[in-house]
């Protein structure tokens, strides 16, 4: 039988709330990582890995955050000029990795909120010299989300490899790392998964690897051409974080059982809902604009008067844990992280929350 948190307090846009279960996993004992117990743990969530990731191919588990497959997925990238589609927090954040990486990056950039036009991207690419492009699928200081399969459509026909950072996509809106052809994607535990935060897990495309097995200073650590060498043989490169693969094992199941399509579905209808609240709410409004909103995660818009800090704060008072805005949106917006194992009941009792938090009018 499925589980799911119908009660569920924590709406932070990640992490996001984990089951009681999905906790207890972690407590069974330590096992050998270069053992057979270990390769039949890492085989088995490589099953659940695949489907969630919609994927033939071996899925690379990092313990780390997203920021390390971010950082090799840069790293592994072709030489050459790096340009970066930034409308939010994180997509600057994946440009500012690729710089310290030693790359020529340039910025492609919107207001917030908003995502790039892909007409603004055939431009930069058909004009300029790019080896890659960085992109991130659902923009979680914005709620914004951008068609990453016309993205990768456009990049690959264009020459360059396009590297998508989808920490608050994979589980909880559709991406599809095959059929998409995906050059590489990766995601962090603690969002959409409903894992504790500590986990980051990419795809690869064959092509990607390959030249990335040429590529000059990729590094060791994150060197992706090792993680897939390893998964082949169901192991990592290094120690891994054995007590949160156990709760990854764990919560794999449940979606298993939940089926992808359906989580997606979830996701879906806690979005809907979410966006009939605002709309029953004058003076507050949707940062993304319709039709690239994020199914995971909503910033609202508050009207004058109001902060997003001082709405968190009260929302906290009542209970339930949502977010602030992000950077420069820190006050002009709040954020609902509705995404992981939430449903629309336990969401509609966020919500209630927050109406008892807005201040009066």
């Amino acid at each position: 039988m499925t589980q799911l948190l119908e009660e569920g307090r924590f709406f932070l846009p990640g992490p996001t709330e984990v089951r009681p279960d999905v906790l207890a996993a972690m407590t069974r004992p330590m096992i050998p990582h270069r053992g057979e117990a270990f390769e039949r743990l890492f085989a088995g969530i490589q099953v659940g890995l695949k489907r969630v990731f919609r994927t033939a191919r071996p899925v690379l588990i990092s313990s780390s955050s997203a920021t390390g497959l971010m950082e090799a997925g840069v790293r592994c990238a072709p030489a050459g000029a790096i340009l970066a589609m930034v409308n939010g927090a994180f997509s600057e954040r994946f440009a500012q990795v690729a710089r310290a990486c030693g790359r020529t990056v340039e910025v492609l950039e919107v207001p917030l909120g908003e995502t790039v036009p892909l007409e603004q991207v055939e431009a930069k690419l058909r004009a300029g010299s790019f080896a890659a492009l960085t992109v991130v699928h659902s923009e979680t200081s914005t709620g914004a989300l951008t068609d990453v399969r016309a993205v990768q459509d456009l990049t690959r026909r264009h020459g360059a490899m396009c590297l998508v950072d989808s920490v608050t996509g994979v589980a909880g809106t559709p991406l599809e790392s095959d059929a998409w052809e995906m050059d590489y994607v990766f995601t962090g535990s603690q969002k959409a998964l409903a894992l504790p935060p500590g986990l980051a897990f990419a795809v690869a495309s064959e092509s990607f690897l390959a030249q990335a097995r040429s590529a000059g200073g990729r590094g060791l650590y994150f060197d992706l051409v090792e993680f897939d060498v390893f998964a082949r043989k169901d192991q990592t490169p290094n120690t891994p974080a054995i007590s949160l693969l156990y709760a990854l094992e764990a919560q794999l199941t449940a979606v298993s059982a939940e089926g992808i399509e359906a989580r997606w579905s979830r996701h879906s209808a806690m979005a809907a809902r979410v966006r009939n609240w605002v709309a029953d709410h004058p003076g507050y409004g949707i940062l993304a604009p319709t039709g690239e909103r994020s199914d995971t995660v909503t910033a609202v818009t508050v009207p004058e008067g109001a902060t997003g800090r001082e709405i968190a704060a009260g929302v906290e008072r009542e209970g339930y844990v949502i977010g602030a805005g992000y950077g420069k949106l820190r006050d002009r917006t709040f954020r609902i992280g509705h995404m992981g194992d939430h449903t629309v009941r336990g969401l509609d009792g966020c919500l209630a929350a927050i109406d008892r938090a807005l201040p009066h009018q």
